[in-house]
């Protein structure tokens, strides 16, 4: 029951086997949104990895996906 209640550790964008692929739809979409509401540009060339980290980085400066 423990091992339930532990969030899945998270791996590394840059150890990611796909993470040279293009971003996906999602990731797309929501990095968009933070872009908007960073006041910054939008990159559709970015790949997975790039596209997660962008997207870490923007929830640090906008405040989403903070936890509370």
């Amino acid at each position: 029951m423990d091992q339930q209640q532990q969030p899945n550790p998270e791996k590394d964008p840059s150890d990611w086997t796909t993470g040279d692929e293009p971003m996906t739809g999602p990731q797309a979409s929501y990095l968009q949104t933070l872009c908007q509401e960073a006041g910054e540009e939008f990159d559709p060339s970015l790949s997975k990895a790039d596209a997660s980290r962008r997207i870490d980085e923007l929830q640090q400066r906008t405040g989403r996906g903070a936890d509370s």
